[in-house]
């Protein structure tokens, strides 16, 4: 169906911030954001849909650098 919500859906009221939040739902992010390029590649703006997937990019890289440093 969809994807479950976790036990607290609410991170930041627990006190963590925007990046705890984001990581928690960087795969949701990174697909919406592929989601948005590849209907800009549709609507014939390929600069838009290569800003959207650098964007993605970026963040999944940066995942990547977070898990081999810890």
């Amino acid at each position: 169906m969809g994807t479950p919500l976790p036990a607290d859906p609410d991170p930041v009221a627990q006190g963590d911030g925007v990046g705890a939040l984001a990581g928690l739902y960087l795969g949701n992010i990174l697909f919406a954001l592929e989601a948005c390029a590849r209907q800009f590649d549709e609507d014939g703006k390929a600069d838009h849909a290569a800003f959207y997937r650098g964007i993605g990019r970026q963040l999944a890289e940066a995942r990547g650098r977070e898990k081999a440093a810890g």
